[in-house]
């Protein structure tokens, strides 16, 4: 897919961060956008936002939805359809997601299945309503983001991670397991899986409010996650749009990333030795050692919230 101009896209988690700027960039290149987020205010405010700098005669609606609840995600695909007035889809990104619940044995089972619920049946429900529509376009894209922890589960020693990096583990396999699927049925679809890095957007806040602390204490609890990070949100949703116009179905997103999986790949035994992860990330240099920091940090801060 050269160009993203004249195209149809889905954007999940839309209100703020990569899904943000997904839609900006993606609207930016006249390329029309569904968005959904869970917030309707701010997934309006991205849809104006788009808007503003989109070449005339792009369209950009903005959808509440949950996608934890497939039932909302159905009856967003149908509300984003009829308002584009379309009968299918060439690009779907499914990048909502959440924080908490670090620990399987401490952590209220409600708040782990919750944060599952929307990292991976989210983007289960998405594809089961979205793929029968991106086999109707010429050359369609499923984008499912997973995460650096969907090859590491672990933010470091001392801080279990376990419902987020069991949910990005199983956007990961699914990814994997629909290329050889979409090569035998629809090999005019083809699936790209999104494994970020640190990048700036206000996950850690977002994920503290959907568990009910308040938006001022959840924001300055996020702050140093979002303000620290060594790439942007804008500049995460760049490096995927690359990805998914070279044809990538591996899309690693910020140097931390390429230096984590460099390490976890070429040494598996070795990724949850903390000691040996310690010499490599000060051989990869600060910016994976900040990086990890940050998140640890983060995570910690989350919890405590």
């Amino acid at each position: 897919m050269e160009s993203f101009a004249g195209k149809f896209a889905v954007v999940t988690g839309g209100g703020s961060g990569m899904g943000r700027e997904l839609v900006r960039q993606l609207a930016s290149e006249g390329c029309s956008v569904a968005a959904c987020d869970v917030h309707e205010t701010t997934v309006g405010e991205t849809a104006n936002l788009a808007l503003a700098d989109a070449p005339r005669g792009t369209r950009v609606t903005s959808h509440v939805c949950d996608v934890a609840d497939e039932a909302q995600v159905l009856r967003f695909r149908d509300e984003a359809l009829a308002a584009h007035g379309a009968g299918h889809v060439d690009l779907v990104f499914s990048n909502a997601g959440i924080g908490g619940a670090g620990s399987f044995l401490n952590d209220p089972r409600e708040q782990w299945e919750r944060v599952f619920a929307v990292d991976f049946w989210g983007v289960y429900y998405c594809a089961r309503a979205f793929l029968p529509l991106l086999v109707k376009s010429p050359e369609g894209v499923l984008v499912n983001t997973s995460s650096i922890n969907g090859f590491w589960a672990s933010l470091g020693p001392g801080v279990p991670h376990t419902a987020y990096s069991t949910a990005k583990f199983a956007v990961k396999g699914l990814s994997e397991a629909l290329i050889e699927d979409l090569r035998v049925n629809a090999p005019h679809v083809r699936v790209a899986v999104v494994m970020p890095g640190h990048v700036g957007t206000n996950i850690v806040a977002n994920s503290m409010i959907a568990f009910g602390v308040p938006e001022s204490d959840a924001f300055a609890a996020g702050k140093a996650f979002h303000d620290t990070a060594p790439l942007s949100a804008a500049g995460a949703a760049t490096v995927i749009l690359d990805g998914v116009r070279s044809g990538a179905w591996r899309i690693l997103v910020g140097q931390d990333a390429h230096h984590l999986d460099d390490y976890v790949r070429g040494n598996p035994e070795g990724a949850y030795d903390y000691p040996q992860l310690a010499e490599a990330t000060d051989q990869a240099g600060s910016t994976l050692k900040d990086a990890l920091t940050t998140l640890r940090d983060a995570t910690q801060d989350q919890a405590a919230g």
